[in-house]
C-alpha cells in the first residue's frame, strides 16, 4: 500500500482535494475524504461542487442515507460506507485504519508536521508500506525527501 505525504505550505486542504479526488475518479476508483472537523468537510464539499465552472465532482456526506452510491465520501470516520479503497485524511491528523485501504493520502498543515513526522518514522519499517512525500513548489506538486 502506499502512503503519500502532502505538505501543505501554500494552498489548504480544500484547494488540494478536488484535483486529487478528480484523479482517482478519473481511474474508477473509489475516495473516502476524512476530518473530524465538520466544518472542514462543508468546505471540502463547497470545493468539489466547485471543481470547474461547468462541472463538478459527484459526492456526499455520510450520514446522507446514500453512502454506498456516492464516488467520494467525506466522512469524520475511517469507515468506507461507499466501498472506498482509497483514503484522504485531510485535517492532518494520522490514522492507523488508513493502512486497511490500497493508498492514503495524508495531507497535513505546517502545524500537523510534528504529527507527520511521527506518521513517517511509524510507517518506516511497516512491511508493503511504500511511503512518498510531496511539498508544492512554484504551485506546483513536487516528490521530494
Amino acid at each position: 500500500m502506499q502512503v503519500d505525504f502532502y505538505q501543505l505550505t501554500r494552498d489548504p486542504a480544500h484547494n488540494v482535494l478536488p484535483s486529487i479526488a478528480n484523479k482517482v475518479l478519473e481511474e474508477g476508483r473509489r475516495l473516502l475524504i476524512v476530518s473530524n472537523d465538520a466544518a472542514q468537510l462543508e468546505t471540502i464539499s463547497g470545493a468539489l461542487w466547485a471543481w470547474k465552472p461547468d462541472s463538478f465532482l459527484a459526492h456526499d456526506v455520510a450520514g446522507q442515507g446514500n453512502e454506498a452510491d456516492q464516488p467520494i465520501l467525506l466522512s469524520q470516520t475511517t469507515a468506507a460506507e461507499n466501498s472506498a479503497r482509497l483514503v484522504a485524511m485531510a485535517d492532518g491528523e494520522w490514522r492507523d485504519e488508513a493502512l486497511t485501504f490500497d493508498r492514503a493520502f495524508y495531507l497535513f498543515p505546517p502545524d500537523c508536521t510534528d504529527q507527520a513526522r511521527e506518521a513517517w518514522r511509524g510507517l518506516k519499517d511497516k512491511d508493503g508500506v511504500e511511503r512518498r512525500y510531496w511539498k508544492q513548489e512554484g504551485g506546483k506538486w513536487r516528490q521530494g525527501p
